[in-house]
């Protein structure tokens, strides 16, 4: 039996193709990452925009910032009296609220490196401490 009309691929051929792929993987996932992390980012914002919006209602109906003179980070009592609805469970960011002053943080729960995001009262966009 001849062996002239077998076709197939070559174990080099077979190399070069995972190569290929190892190098696509190798630029493309850390791309992915700094993505992601800019999505985390634009959550944090997001979400610190909406708890200075309902920081501001809650002063109008109560005559003073959410919590009275403290600070508060549980994301259950935040979302109960600031009526939001924060992720309580599954998210990548620590919120904290200051009565006193009326500012946010949100803070980096996980991932390559920690970050703080803080929006006070009266300012408009989120900054990076």
């Amino acid at each position: 039996m001849a062996r002239d009309n077998i076709k197939a691929f070559s174990l080099i051929e077979l190399i070069v193709v995972i190569i290929i792929l190892g190098i696509l993987a190798a630029i493309s996932i850390p791309a992915f990452q700094k993505t992601q992390e800019r999505a985390f980012d634009n959550d944090a914002k997001a979400s610190l925009k909406l708890i200075q919006s309902a920081e501001k209602i809650y002063r109008l109906e109560t005559g003073f910032y959410y919590p009275p003179g403290s600070t508060d980070g549980n994301h259950s009592t935040i979302n109960t009296n600031l009526r939001l609805s924060l992720p309580v469970t599954t998210s990548k960011w620590n919120y904290t609220v200051d009565g006193t002053t009326g500012e946010s943080q949100a803070v980096r729960s996980g991932g390559p490196d920690i970050r703080t995001w803080e929006l006070p009262i009266d300012q408009e966009d989120p900054s990076l401490k």
